[in-house]
């Protein structure tokens, strides 16, 4: 007979995980599961409940994945008793578990790695070959097969009383560690592997102190699955009807590792804090390692030196519709009124409870769900009022605009968000299926607009336009301060094959810009647009112009504009006309001062041709030598050129002065200059 060493470790995994489970089973949970609350932040809510006389021990089975969050949040409900301590099998890790064995869960990995693991440990082999000695080592040996291919094969080498033998470990039957304390330790750290993989669950032990019959309960709360809402909205015959029959259901499932058996169920609809804390893991605090002392040791910390001493949504919502008689068609002289449109059933709704942060839906009827199952529930049951419009998006169709519902919540408590599909009834026939919408968190008294198609009869064409102009002016201490207004505008032409009943046109709201037309009191404002409501005239046409501005600020220094800078403000027609009068006074005076730096700049020239010609008629002179007649001339002209030098020079103090005194008389009439 051929045994592998596998075999046996196999035989012995599963006899350890059999003898856990049957001990496992001896007891079972006296706690029997009577209510669920399931909450849109992905918890639910167990709740357990047991008859006790006196004192009293409970047990409860949960997953091994939600002890953590029963650590967290169990609580024990006792009105004739007090509770006590609670136990439960510790989550010892794996690597914990093998620190007191002489080998570590890798070990286990194979029988080669378990003997290697142990090497020098004493071993009997029984097989063909029998062989008692103490193991060397497990190697893998090539072995050629019959198709010539090599297939490693483990190979034993053990230490007997006669020498070295080498074992096929597959050519066992049978390998045993003689000592059998050695062979407990194995037989241990399968045991260990077992319980911490069984069935993946844990028991607590819950003990409870009081006198008489009554009832306990145990509830905690652990991670579930989002329930989800979906609605369904059903659509009069008659557009102009004022109501629309909203219907909701909840989808959930049960994740909760256990079966629901007549429980109540109770949904939340809200946004709790929810985390999660391993509390089942252990934890140690690192500790400083420090030498043993030895000889009068001492070891005092670095010295590092010192450091020194020791410091309005202002919502203009379009009133809604008053309530209407649901209109019928007539029958024809002598012919039978047609039946009533079919409506959709009745549906037995939750109790809805609206709470501080929290809707509360409790099913009427008691919920049994097996393990795993998906379940859908009625959630109510409501005639909401509703009007049909249209609603211009420009971000989702640039040319028509979405047929949309504005449905009102006039119900007692807020609905959850959900998507919802939407019906229209007929006279005479089934309901049609319109389209889907997505509905957000839905308080009371509030408005949503559903959108669910896209309207083709109806085509927008959108234009922008700007300008900037103006408005203000100031000039104070040399600093003119410019208020200019830019101007947005944004035309709309809708044209109409067949009139909505109402027309919305939503426009971005862009911060820092201010509507002025049209009237703000008749636009709706959400979080980040306009809605403008349009009524169509009677050629289903009609134009809309939105005008948005914005304030822009430009400070400008006087005496850095140029000529052409300070003449385009003289010439504007938007400024105040005294700061008009003001701007050319100062231009004027501007010119004055460009003139007197122009005649400077006119003598400057004038004296450094001079001095030119001044040096040139000295060169002549030092050429002519002794020469009588052209000498005299040259030397004439250069007492002339001198003469007219010190001229110019004189009038260019005098202009510079000027000058400089124009420049000042300037500069305070700028400072001192107001509009």
């Amino acid at each position: 007979m051929v045994r592998s060493l596998r075999c046996w470790l196999v035989c012995l995994i599963v006899a350890v995980a059999a003898a856990f489970a049957g001990a496992r089973s001896a007891g079972a949970a006296d706690l029997a599961l009577k209510r669920v609350m399931l909450s849109s932040g992905g918890v639910g809510y167990l709740e357990y409940e047991a008859a006790v006389d006196g004192d009293a021990t409970l047990t409860l089975e949960v997953a091994r994945d939600q002890v953590d969050d029963v650590l967290k949040s169990l609580i024990v409900y006792d009105s004739g008793g007090t509770a006590g301590e609670i136990t439960l099998p510790g989550r010892e890790p794996l690597t914990q578990s093998f620190t007191d064995l002489p080998f570590d869960r890798t070990a286990l990995g194979s029988a080669k790695d378990l003997l290697n693991a142990l090497q020098g440990a004493e071993i009997r082999v029984a097989g063909p070959k029998p062989v008692t000695g103490r193991l060397i080592h497990v190697d893998d040996e090539a072995v050629r097969l019959a198709d010539g291919v090599f297939q490693p094969r483990p190979v034993a080498t053990v230490l007997t009383e006669t020498g070295l033998s080498r074992i096929a470990l597959q050519d066992a039957d049978s390998i045993a560690f003689v000592d059998p304390d050695l062979q407990a330790k194995v037989k241990l750290a399968l045991t260990r592997i077992a319980a911490y993989r069984a069935e993946g669950r844990r028991r607590l032990t819950l003990t409870t102190h009081g006198t008489g019959k009554r009832n306990v309960r145990v509830g905690y709360v652990v991670a579930m699955p989002l329930w989800k809402a979906t609605y369904r909205l059903s659509l009069p015959a008659d557009p102009q009807a004022a109501t629309a029959r909203l219907q909701g259901w909840a989808v959930l499932e049960n994740f909760s590792g256990q079966a629901w058996k007549d429980v109540d169920l109770t949904l939340l609809s809200g946004n709790p804090v929810t985390f999660r804390q391993a509390l089942y893991e252990s934890y140690y605090v690192p500790r400083p390692t420090v030498p043993v002392e030895a000889g009068g040791q001492v070891l005092p910390p670095a010295d590092r030196g010192a450091i020194g001493s020791a410091e309005r949504r202002e919502a203009f919502a379009p009133p809604a519709p008053a309530p209407q008689a649901l209109k019928s068609r007539s029958a024809a002289p002598g012919t039978a009124a047609p039946p009533p449109p079919p409506m959709p059933a009745m549906i037995e709704a939750a109790q809805a409870i609206e709470g501080a942060t929290q809707i509360a839906f409790t099913l009427p009827a008691r919920v049994s769900v097996e393990v795993g199952q998906s379940l859908v529930l009625p959630l109510l049951d409501r005639d909401l009022p509703a009007r049909r419009l249209d609603l211009f998006q420009p971000s989702v169709n640039a040319e028509h605009p979405l047929a949309a519902i504005e449905l009102t919540n006039g119900g007692d408590t807020g609905l959850p968000p959900g998507v919802l599909t939407i019906y229209q009834q007929s006279e005479n026939r089934g309901a049609t299926y319109l389209g889907d919408a997505r509905l957000a968190g839905f308080p009371i008294g509030d408005k949503r607009l559903l959108s669910f198609a896209v309207d083709g009869k109806v085509a927008v064409h959108r234009s922008t336009s700007e300008r900037r102009y103006v408005v203000k002016a100031t000039i104070a201490e040399g600093i003119m301060r410019v208020t200019r207004m830019l101007r947005q505008t944004t035309q709309y032409r809708i044209k109409s094959a067949a009139a909505p009943a109402l027309l919305l046109i939503e426009q971005t709201r862009l911060a820092g810009w201010t509507l002025t037309a049209p009237d703000p009191k008749t636009v709706e404002l959400t979080a980040g647009a306009y809605r403008i409501p349009v009524k169509l005239g009677g050629d289903n046409e009609a134009m809309v112009e939105i005008a948005e501005e914005r304030p822009l600020q430009e400070t400008v220094r006087l005496a850095d504009l140029n000529d052409d800078q300070l003449g385009l403000y003289v010439g504007s027609s938007e400024l105040d006309p005294n700061l008009r009068r003001s701007l050319a006074d100062l231009a004027a005076r501007r010119q004055a001062v460009s003139r007197q730096r122009g005649d400077l700049e006119r003598l400057k020239q004038r004296r450094a041709g001079l001095v030119d010609d001044e040096s040139r008629l000295r060169d002549n002179l030092t050429a002519l030598g002794r020469e009588g007649a052209l000498r005299k001339r040259v030397l004439d002209k250069l007492t002339e050129t001198e003469a007219e030098i010190d001229s110019v020079s004189v009038a260019m103090t005098k202009a510079a002065a000027a000058l400089a005194a124009a420049e000042s008389e300037l500069a305070a009439y700028v400072s001192a200059l107001k509009p």
